[in-house]
């Protein structure tokens, strides 16, 4: 279980607060605990905290993973945006228009997006692994100018109004000095450069919809929740960055004999009154094909008989878990005339004494057989 905070408590927001509220939670917390203003022992560790929340809620797609699934949900998707401050100035930058010096910020390469897909397979898929066709909706990089933006033999060019710096800058004075505003270019919209004939396949967007036919290998033994990462299969990067990572969320269709307990596979047999007092051989269904067992005589209802090695594979780990096949004593509800009378005979043999027993239920008879 993971030992983080949730993030809408690190932030004090609750979960219907808009990102206006959230920016203005994480801007206090960022004025208390920042490490160029706060010096007090901790103060570092909440404002990283603190961060990494709002990068998280700050984000339409991580944030509505983060509130499906938890942390699991942006696993490994932390970290990649450019939420961080190195110092007092960024956050003067970013949440009020200007700085305290001259440093540049800008925009360089960017890390696309990443996606999830959900899909759905078979119990036996997953048991044993298999391998999908998945149609994925994405943007990707314009097959005609391969993402420049630029049409064919043009080239995008130095921005004149911000000099390549994509930012534009104006110093003011005030009681406590001079304070430069730094504000992205309008020009270039903070790349440094400009493109003066655009793609007429993207509109100078760099970028188009498209949709990707990806195989997905999905390995023995997973289960419904599993995410497989397809690295570099999201959106793509920006201004050269990496491309994002597709997450494809697995959702396993139930069986309609075996029903899964970890790594252990549980299916429930029936047996007539007859099997159960004299003892029978019978042949059951397995995932591995049809196996043949021996059902001793005075069987109960609820005795488990364990085959081993003929569950689920597990993941990411060598050999298989168990087969546990549960008895279940049918007791016939429509009887011939020669079979009612058979059972009166028998009855005449068993006597009428009642004899009180505890009962124990079906879970503790599991929790019996997973112990041995």
């Amino acid at each position: 279980m993971s030992s983080k905070r949730d993030y809408y408590e690190v932030l004090g927001v609750n979960r219907a607060a808009d990102p206006e509220e959230v920016k203005k939670a994480y801007r206090r917390l960022a004025r208390q605990y920042h490490p160029d203003i706060n010096k007090e022992p901790g103060a570092e560790e909440h404002f990283k905290e603190a961060n990494e929340a709002y990068e998280v809620l700050s984000d339409p797609e991580k944030r509505r993973a983060y509130d499906r699934f938890g942390h699991a949900g942006v696993e490994g998707s932390v970290g990649y945006s450019d939420v961080g401050f190195g110092n007092i100035s960024d956050i003067f930058e970013e949440f009020f228009g200007f700085g305290t010096g001259t440093r540049t910020r800008r925009r360089g390469p960017r890390r696309g997006s990443d996606l999830q897909y959900d899909l759905e397979i078979g119990f036996e898929e997953a048991v044993f692994g298999c391998e999908k066709e998945i149609e994925v909706y994405r943007q990707d990089a314009c097959p005609v100018c391969q993402g420049s933006g630029a049409e064919p033999g043009t080239t995008p060019v130095r921005c004149s109004q911000c000099n390549g710096s994509g930012e534009v800058r104006r110093v003011q004075q005030s009681i406590l000095g001079s304070f430069v505003n730094v504000t992205t270019c309008p020009a270039c919209q903070g790349s440094g450069q400009v493109i003066p004939m655009p793609c007429q396949r993207c509109r100078g967007q760099g970028q188009v919809q498209v949709t990707k036919t990806i195989t997905v290998k999905i390995p023995a033994g997973v289960d419904s929740g599993t995410r497989v990462r397809l690295a570099s299969e999201g959106e793509p990067g920006f201004r050269g960055g990496p491309a994002g990572s597709l997450y494809v969320l697995l959702h396993v269709q139930p069986h309609p004999i075996f029903r899964r307990n970890g790594d252990d596979i549980v299916m429930e047999l029936n047996i007539n009154v007859a099997q159960a007092a004299l003892g029978d051989k019978v042949t059951l269904p397995t995932l591995d094909g049809e196996e043949t067992i021996q059902i001793p005589g005075g069987t109960q209802t609820g005795r488990i008989f364990r085959l081993r090695g003929r569950g689920v594979p597990r993941l990411k780990r060598t050999g298989r878990g168990d087969l546990l096949i549960v008895t279940q004593v049918v007791v016939p509800t429509e009887l011939t005339d020669h079979q009612r009378e058979l059972l009166q005979e028998l009855g005449k043999t068993l006597g009428k004494e009642v004899i009180p027993q505890q009962e124990r239920g079906f879970m503790d008879r599991l929790r019996e057989a997973f112990s041995l």
